[in-house]
């Protein structure tokens, strides 16, 4: 079997090592996989099963045309011709989007081509893109636009980034178009949450499954360290921790410095992953850092924890919760979006979405076993997870022969 994997990164990123980790499952399973992928440089380790189809001039086009036009997934129209004679060489069996925006892809030139392809497709929704007019995610702002049909969008400079016109109500129509009446599609969403979302908006036609995101057990475990002593904390407090790539407000990032000054003396919060100008910010009371230099810093502070606090309001399911919980590190999160499937209740506080709700939930956690935490994170374990793919993959393929002439 065949499985071209089309994303905007290979290798870094979320999305990225997340087509890696499957590039990965599928040779061990003895399939042929290609990663097509639009910006950077793809890891050594798989520079011999990828190909960027992509260049920086059409990406900054595609940027300046999002940011006047508000034309996102409209430009790069000759790479996404170059992505098709890509497809057409390689000839897979199996098609797998994941992000297919990013500055990199026209979604009119490639679903043209994907609807006359008559080969199964799967698609992985990392986000809300595919089915709003204009932004990724619309939680934030409690905009239900979509279901119906998006208009002036009330997130217009947020991700992607318009900074004169909103042709949100076009995008959606186009977007509408594009992307309903593929006979051959089935949708894969990371969590529960964005599943329903999904059911509700023009993609409902299609089957839609469930496949978490997964991590590396081997890797993310409780361990020893000496993190007190390095960001010289008193040892008689108890770590509040939160975590991010990029620190929002949507993230929580306002919501953290709230809850520093209603918790006592007892507690102190260290945040991970914020900017120079973040941290410079922050109120005495809190720590910040910026992202730790090796995986194994983190999984360190991710052990040292009393807590992990995950107050983000966006979010398709939340990884670094799961990161905390196999290091045994329980966890409270807000029940907005998909991060509340992440624990249950035996390693976890789901509270309201407010820093005082937070402060409540404290004294709690103190009963919740390290062992529950560690157990609860065999849910997300990665190469379990991603060999759900592989399976959907050979039951569609299987049927796709089949149903041939």
């Amino acid at each position: 079997m065949k499985v071209l994997q089309i994303n905007s990164v290979c290798g870094y990123g979320s999305t990225g090592r997340i087509v890696t980790d499957l590039a990965d499952i599928l040779q061990e399973n003895g399939h042929e996989c290609l990663i097509a992928y639009g910006r950077g440089q793809a890891p050594a380790k798989y520079q011999n099963c990828s190909v960027n189809f992509g260049n920086s001039w059409d990406f900054r086009f595609h940027v300046l045309r999002t940011r006047l036009l508000d034309e996102h997934g409209f430009g790069s129209k000759k790479v996404t011709q170059h992505l098709i004679q890509i497809i057409h060489d390689f000839n897979p069996d199996i098609i797998h989007l994941h992000n297919i925006h990013g500055y990199y892809l026209n979604i009119e030139v490639l679903f043209d081509y994907l609807k006359n392809y008559g080969k199964p497709i799967v698609w992985t929704l990392h986000d809300c893109w595919a089915f709003t007019g204009h932004c990724a995610h619309f939680s934030a702002v409690g905009c239900e636009k979509w279901k119906i049909h998006c208009s002036s969008c009330p997130q217009k400079g947020t991700y992607p980034a318009s900074l004169l016109l909103d042709k949100s109500a076009l995008n959606f129509k186009r977007k509408h178009n594009i992307f309903t009446g593929l006979s051959n599609l089935t949708l894969i969403t990371p969590s529960q949450w964005l599943s329903s979302i999904v059911k509700e908006s023009f993609m409902r036609e299609y089957s839609i499954q469930t496949i978490y995101n997964g991590i590396d057990l081997n890797l993310f475990k409780p361990l020893k360290n000496s993190v007190y002593q390095k960001y010289n904390i008193d040892l008689n407090k108890k770590i509040i921790l939160g975590v991010a790539n990029i620190w929002t407000q949507n993230k929580g990032l306002k919501d953290f410095i709230k809850l520093s000054h209603l918790i006592d003396k007892q507690y102190q919060i260290l945040l991970v992953g914020l900017s120079d100008s973040q941290i410079h910010a922050l109120p005495q009371s809190i720590i910040g850092i910026n992202r730790t230099n090796t995986l194994q810093e983190l999984i360190e502070i991710y052990s040292a924890a009393y807590v992990y606090v995950n107050p983000s309001i966006e979010e398709t399911l939340g990884l670094t919760t799961a990161e905390a919980l196999a290091c045994g590190t329980p966890v409270i999160t807000y029940n907005k979006t998909a991060v509340p499937e992440v624990p249950d209740e035996s390693c976890g506080i789901v509270v309201d979405c407010k820093p005082e709700s937070i402060v409540n939930a404290l004294p709690k956690i103190q009963y919740i076993s390290q062992e529950n935490s560690i157990k609860r994170s065999q849910t997300f374990e990665k190469r379990k997870n991603y060999t759900y793919y592989i399976d959907l993959f050979q039951k569609i393929y299987s049927a796709s022969l089949s149903s041939q002439p």
